[in-house]
């Protein structure tokens, strides 16, 4: 017997506004019988192949320490460079940047909440040997 992940979860204070960022971010998408609405406590994204689901949960407490669990997210197209870029205009901010001169490396950044995902370089790089 074994389990698998039903969905990850994220408390935050605004699950509506949050949800809406991390959409644009993964190019998620939400329920059509069920959209996600502002005021809302939980609020679930899906990816396009509907395998992976975000539940974002309002909850009274704020982010005190370090996330015990993030997310890392590799560029569908283009760089690692270019993502963070892509995802700082969104409103994420730099908690840790650890990409080295020769290219390796990563960037570790907050969500509008503060909680914590890195970007890891693309496939394409990893290939081309490159960070």
């Amino acid at each position: 017997m074994t389990s698998y992940v039903s969905h990850t979860t994220v408390d935050c204070a605004d699950a509506f506004t949050l949800s809406r960022w991390w959409q644009s971010v993964l190019d998620y998408r939400e329920d059509p019988d069920d959209p996600n609405e502002p005021g809302h406590e939980e609020c679930m994204i899906f990816s396009a192949d509907g395998r992976h689901r975000l539940l974002f949960i309002e909850a009274p407490d704020t982010k005190q320490v370090k996330n015990r669990i993030h997310l890392d997210l590799r560029p569908a197209e283009g760089t690692r460079d270019e993502e963070y870029a892509r995802l700082t205009e969104l409103g994420a901010t730099t908690v840790s940047d650890l990409r080295n001169p020769d290219g390796t490396g990563w960037v570790v950044l907050a969500d509008p909440e503060g909680n914590e995902f890195c970007i890891l370089r693309s496939e394409g790089e990893v290939a081309a040997g490159r960070s």
